[in-house]
């Protein structure tokens, strides 16, 4: 029966592959005056939408996005979030990791195969632009024939995001700055690119009266127009730049069902905790009082944000009711923001479902455990891991380890552990005195089994540890689990889901805890691992992991043509 199985297993894939089609698309990228929550302010634009146009495909499908770059004065990159692009690590879209960055006025075209089904994402991938609006969804179905292990009768996407009047240079020069200047909290909260600014509050007064306008349609609240008695499935993403969510349908209780395109053993949540990166599918039914439309909400968690950031306001309609009329009540409040039990139970809940099980390996060749803090170097405020800030090259990572270009970046081994790790308290401000930035990265023994500890400490205020929403390039990892306090290497592995752990692109670390991952170094490449929160990043919140180099196909010179590889580029 097995061997039938596997046979009948054997024809459907190929049966999909001769099946697969190259969807193509043609992007101009620039900026224009947008008013997603009723502010006017530049946006990046793809094809003058933001967030970007939606990827339609079926798994097995090519995907081939011509990008122009008509930012003008800035460069660019796009990031296919959770595709791994096994077979095309140039097409990652990972400034100075995969490739030198779109110059402007140059066209670059991504290729890549969209492998497995379920909920994408991409991004902006150069400085800080995807907090400027360049984002939008990848939905990745079954092929025909095939069908999901659960039941639904509509198909909708939902992107959240958070959103700053700053333009992403100022942030930047805040950030670079001594003192630093920190981005604070964002201005809206948006919904399908849609939020709700209170026009009165904005000071100082701008010089261009039309420049908040609350009756512009451009930030109408977006509307989910339902059927009462159907089952929808929603995809519920975050691409937010700081922002933990908590997401709520008034009235209506959430299944999820699957995360980051994995199929999860179905949880029933009224809030859903969401972290930038992260992509969940969830199963509401309409089955509430018919005559009344209801609130969809998101607020900040994890940040006392209350006083500054409204909540994120939407309309669930249910037909035929007009999709303007205001719901009676009032919008449900939000989870309490520096509740961390509800958040660190709903990432406990998240298990593989039974029939889709990829089962870890039981060992691990190599153990890195990551230390997770905030330092000033040279009086800078910067992130680290193991005392190391991530200061990225010139020349893209990708291309200076197949061409041998060993000098562009420092060759030295970065540590797996620190030595003073087991001494080191996560809860005390740490002078952390010998920390520095480097461009060096982790070399990986291709096909390996690598466990990765994120622990996360107290930052430079007293009583403060934040939470950061994790991302790997390249690969899916098992989530093993999380605890709270200080990781023992000797005792927590004993506690490790080996039997049904779910496997993730995007995990948080939770405040003053440690989350546990596994990954299979097979993805020959060089693959960013790091924080998702815009500012993090930049402040040098990420590793880089190479693998398999010497694997990767002939690289396209289109890759190149910046740092060392500026002769490289041909036209």
């Amino acid at each position: 029966m097995s061997r039938l199985i596997t046979l009948m297993l054997c024809v459907l894939a190929t049966m999909a592959l001769a099946e697969a089609r190259v969807h193509r698309f043609k992007w101009d990228v620039k900026y224009e005056f947008k008013s997603p929550d009723c502010y006017k302010k530049l946006a990046i634009t793809i094809n003058g939408k933001t967030p970007g146009p939606a990827i339609l495909a079926q798994q097995g499908d090519t995907v081939v996005v011509e990008v122009t770059n008509n930012l003008v004065t800035e460069n660019l990159a796009v990031h296919w979030h959770g595709i791994r692009q096994i077979g095309s690590p140039w097409s990652d879209g990972t400034g100075s990791v995969t490739q030198c960055p779109v110059l402007p006025g140059d066209t670059f075209t991504y290729r890549f195969v969209v492998d497995r089904p379920g909920t994408y994402l991409y991004h902006a991938h150069y400085g800080m632009q995807r907090e400027a609006g360049l984002y939008g969804s990848i939905q990745v179905s079954l092929p025909d024939g095939m069908a999901e292990p659960f039941a639904y009768d509509y198909d909708k996407s939902i992107i959240l995001s958070d959103w700053y009047y700053q333009s992403t240079y100022e942030q930047a020069a805040g950030l670079s700055s001594n003192p630093i200047v920190w981005v604070g909290e964002p201005q809206s909260l948006l919904i399908q690119g849609k939020g709700k600014f209170d026009c009165s509050k904005l000071a100082p007064p701008s010089s261009d009266p039309s420049a908040c306008n609350a009756t512009n349609p451009e930030c109408s609240a977006y509307v989910l127009t339902v059927v009462p008695g159907k089952t929808y499935r929603l995809r519920i993403s975050s691409l937010t730049a700081l922002s933990a969510l908590s997401f709520q349908i008034e009235g209506h209780n959430m299944t999820i069902v699957e995360a980051d395109g994995h199929y999860v053993e179905p949880v029933v949540v009224q809030n859903l905790f969401i972290y930038s990166g992260e992509t969940y599918s969830v199963l509401i039914k309409i089955d509430q009082e018919p005559s009344r439309n209801y609130w969809i909400t998101t607020n900040i968690v994890a940040r006392n944000a209350t006083a500054t950031t409204p909540p994120g306001l939407a309309v669930l309609n249910y037909y035929p009711n007009h999709p303007k009329k205001v719901p009676p009540t009032d919008p449900p409040a939000g989870p309490i923001w520096n509740d961390v039990a509800p958040r660190l139970a709903q990432s406990q809940a998240i298990k593989a479902r039974q029939g889709y099980i990829h089962t870890p390996p039981l060992e691990s060749d190599r153990v890195i455990v990551f230390l997770n803090t905030q330092n000033n170097i040279n009086g800078y405020v910067r992130w680290s891991l193991n005392n190391v800030s991530l200061a990225l090259p010139q020349t893209p990572y990708l291309v200076a380890l197949k061409e041998n270009l060993h000098h562009s970046f420092d060759q030295r081994p970065l540590p797996d552990q620190l030595p003073d790790f087991a001494s080191y308290d996560i809860y005390r401000v740490a002078n952390n005195t010998n920390a520095t930035s480097s461009n060096a990265i982790y070399k990986l023994k291709f096909n390996t089994t690598v466990d990765i500890i994120l622990q996360n400490a107290n930052t430079m205020d007293e009583n403060r540890s934040e939470t950061h929403p994790w991302h790997l390039h390249g690969h899916d990892f098992w989530v093993l689990g999380y605890g709270t306090g200080k990781f023992d290497i000797n005792n927590d592995p004993k506690k490790y889901n080996l039997v049904n752990p779910i496997m993730k692109n995007t995990v948080p670390l939770h405040p003053y805890g440690w989350t546990a991952l596994r990954f299979i170094a097979d993805n020959p490449g060089a693959w960013l691992f790091h924080c998702h929160i815009e500012a993090h990043f930049y402040m040098g919140m990420g590793v880089v992991f190479e693998e398999g180099v010497e694997s990767v196909g002939k690289l396209p010179s289109e890759i190149m043509g910046c740092g060392e590889t500026k002769g490289f580029k041909r036209p």
